[in-house]
């Protein structure tokens, strides 16, 4: 059975929505707390960690908006809309590269630098590929497997940017045991 075309993008606006809202969810409970301010062992990692904040919101926003304008207009407004996007995208990511270079900017993560650069190839694919399937004036189809990178680059973002969080509290060492905070753990 083939899904009708309208329907899958409504799907993948859907999904980009869902991860949208999950990720804010996220990124505001681990600002708001001291973690956060405890973790981050320089200005510059804490920049770069924003950046990168940024760039999840815009990969994520790509598929999202460019899936509903192919569902509900011609195809050239869903190639406008991916043009500019992805021009935000473009400008975010040499933003994040440029953050990084910076000394201390990763934060000395692994898993931050490797996703990285692999995130700025899939950056550099997702773009062009539209005009590499589907000419001047993509067909709609055209920007399905952009979309997908898409989603694909920002949930590999999401998953190293908690893996790097979670490396870091690795390093945070306990208070002595038996000492609470105020919220009841572990001070």
């Amino acid at each position: 059975m083939l899904v009708n075309l309208n329907e899958f993008l409504l799907g993948v606006a859907g999904i980009a929505a869902t991860l949208i809202g999950t990720f804010i969810v996220g990124v505001f409970f681990y600002i708001d707390t001291d973690l956060h301010r405890r973790m981050m062992s320089s200005d510059a990692a804490d920049r770069y960690v924003r950046s990168g904040v940024r760039w999840v919101f815009t990969v994520y926003a790509s598929p999202l908006f460019v899936a509903l304008a192919l569902a509900a207009f011609e195809p050239i407004w869903g190639a406008l809309t991916f043009i500019v996007l992805n021009a935000m995208l473009l400008l975010s990511t040499v933003d994040t590269g440029r953050r990084m270079l910076t000394p201390g900017g990763s934060g000395g993560s692994t898993a931050l630098l490797v996703n990285h650069w692999a995130s700025t190839a899939a950056v550099v694919a997702l773009i062009v590929l539209p005009w590499v399937l589907g000419g001047w004036v993509p067909p709609a189809t055209a920007f399905i497997p952009s979309m997908l990178i898409a989603l694909a680059a920002g949930f590999a973002s999401t998953s190293a940017l908690i893996m790097s969080q979670f490396d870091g509290t690795a390093m945070i060492e306990p208070g002595p045991a038996g000492t609470q905070d105020d919220e009841g753990g572990n001070a």
